[in-house]
């Protein structure tokens, strides 16, 4: 049964999708905004950590269903085998309404100058697909600003030395420190280091209606019982669904997109909160489902024009699938450390984002949110026991005498690193899966090691009397911080959109998350793809006139 027609449907009611809805409702576009999972509260469940959605012991409380989603990812053996949400391979997005900014560690960063022009930074990279952005930072500063104002950041620019030119302060102040920050300040600066408050997502104080934060040992990993953690279930979309132009469809799950014989996107294929099969025509469609859902939705759309998938007759869409190596080191020191002051995270250093000899990029360095028990039984020293008298004496006597420093390693594009399609297995709903495969870049692993070394410094000179580094394996990522699959580029045969997010192949068609990325920083990625959605929804907005571009 088919839906009226709208302006426009998006599939992803996350960071970048709430964006794209509340731009184009208020612009007076109809729109139709769907979502694979529903709407969630913190009232729904308790701060176990066993659920968290951060550890993925038992379940995804913010979704995906364990029983109706799969992946394929390679088996070691030369095979591949099914994994499911709550397994760390499957490389999980939450979904719900809001995605990821529910339940995130609300990290608000801008990309630096260098992060778009990395090609040119750095040279051709050996074995990597390595390129510049087609816009830069001046390009998307403004867009950068709107997130920032909208959704609601707190922080100082003016401490971190580093950070890009802008306009505008944070509105509102930073988070002042809690003991760990306390005892990090002084020894960077020893360092000759540049430490500076963590920029969040999160209210410092009244914001929007909205109360400051709590400080909840439980924060990363769980829904904000305050809303002080802003995401877009609880700013953009609201304003959306308030105009009477957006129509919210949860727990749908989109199956294709319909290509006409024109070679035009005219709405999608997709299965309601009670299985059936439903289509909704649109003259847009937007896809915001993350990097490696959008993927996976355009190429299972095939067409007579498009054997190979929607906009991929370049071969392209899937490829360069980039996460982020996170690495770091773990300081353990005689006295008590822990204050329970949540999230945890709160004061980073940028000296070792770029500019490093021999390192290509880098990234920041912060202490780590609040590892709750079951988390920090993974944190031993080498060589230790990871069971029996000897792990529980190290649980009981070190939970609150360490510090974790992590950062992200900006990784190097691999055409190889990508998610294609299973040709066995299928999910519930009867669509075909994805696969996962591919390995890091060996430039990603030297930057591992270079980062977890100065991370191991700044902890020896905090007083850490053991430490040990942290480096990632060779596999390649795709969890929260997952990037590159539908690449925007000036060049079709290289890029999947061009600078606007719009398919080179499907004008109609737009891309607005992390897979637009070409590279992806050292930094967390979220207010970098909420950018792009104001900077793509703006394009929308000027050049559509009703039944096609300017």
């Amino acid at each position: 049964m088919a839906n009226k027609k709208v302006n426009a449907v998006i599939i992803g009611a996350g960071a970048g999708g709430g964006i794209v809805a509340k731009e184009l409702a208020t612009a007076g576009f109809s729109v139709v905004l769907l979502e694979r999972g529903r709407w969630h509260t913190f009232n729904e469940y308790n701060n176990d950590e066993l659920i968290s959605q951060r550890s993925n012991a038992l379940t995804c409380p913010f979704g995906p269903d364990n029983e109706k989603y799969r992946r394929t990812v390679p088996d070691g053996k030369g095979g591949w085998r099914v994994v499911v949400p709550n397994e760390w391979p499957y490389g999980n997005n939450a979904g719900c309404v809001g995605g990821g900014t529910l339940s995130y560690g609300a990290m608000a960063w801008r990309f630096m100058p260098e992060d778009f022009a990395m090609k040119k930074t750095y040279g051709h990279v050996e074995g990597s697909t390595l390129e510049d952005w087609p816009l830069s930072y001046d390009d998307l500063e403004s867009f950068y600003e709107k997130a920032e104002y909208e959704i609601g950041v707190s922080g100082d620019p003016s401490l971190n030395p580093f950070a890009p030119a802008r306009q505008k302060p944070y509105p509102m102040p930073p988070f002042p420190y809690n003991r760990e920050g306390n005892m990090l300040e002084p020894s960077a600066r020893r360092l000759g280091l540049h430490p500076f408050p963590i920029p969040m997502l999160r209210n410092s104080v009244f914001y929007q209606g909205r109360s400051p934060c709590i400080h909840m040992r439980t924060c990363i990993g769980y829904a904000c019982p305050v809303n002080a953690k802003a995401g877009s279930q609880n700013t953009v979309i609201p304003v959306a669904l308030k105009t009477g132009n957006c129509r919210l469809l949860t727990n749908c799950k989109v199956s294709e997109i319909i290509i006409d014989e024109r070679g035009r996107a005219s709405g999608i294929r997709y299965f309601d909160a009670q299985d059936k099969a439903k289509t909704q025509p649109a003259d847009l469609v937007i896809l915001c489902a993350g990097a490696t859902e959008t993927a996976r939705l355009l190429l299972n759309s095939k067409s007579n024009l498009f054997p190979n998938g929607a906009a991929n007759n370049s071969g392209w869409v899937g490829h360069n699938l980039q996460g982020h190596a996170y690495c770091g080191a773990i300081g353990l020191f005689g006295e008590e450390v822990y204050d329970d002051a949540g999230p945890g995270a709160c004061i980073a250093i940028n000296d070792f984002n770029h500019h490093n000899p021999g390192i290509l990029g880098g990234g920041l360095l912060a202490n780590e949110f609040i590892r709750q028990p079951y988390l920090f039984t993974g944190l031993r020293p080498p060589g230790h026991a990871r069971w029996g008298k000897e792990h529980k004496v190290f649980q009981r006597d070190y939970f609150k005498k360490h510090i974790s420093v992590v950062g992200p390693i900006q990784e190097m594009p691999v055409f190889t690193n990508q998610v294609t399609i299973d040709p066995a297995v299928k999910d519930y709903w009867g669509i075909p899966v994805l696969r996962i495969s591919g390995y890091r870049h060996e430039k990603d692993l030297e930057g591992c090691d270079f980062l977890a070394s100065k991370a191991e410094m700044w902890l020896r000179e905090t007083g850490a009397h053991t430490t040990w580094k942290m480096i990632p394996g060779k596999e390649t990522g795709a969890g929260q911080h997952q990037a590159g699959t539908c690449r925007m580029g000036n060049d079709p045969k290289t890029s999947v959109t061009n600078t606007h997010g719009q398919a080179h192949e499907i004008d109609n068609l737009f891309v607005a998350d992390g897979s637009l990325h070409v590279t992806n920083g050292g930094f967390n990625p979220v207010l970098t793809i909420m950018a792009l959605a104001y900077w793509v929804s703006a394009y929308i907005k000027k050049e559509w006139n009703g039944t096609r571009f300017k």
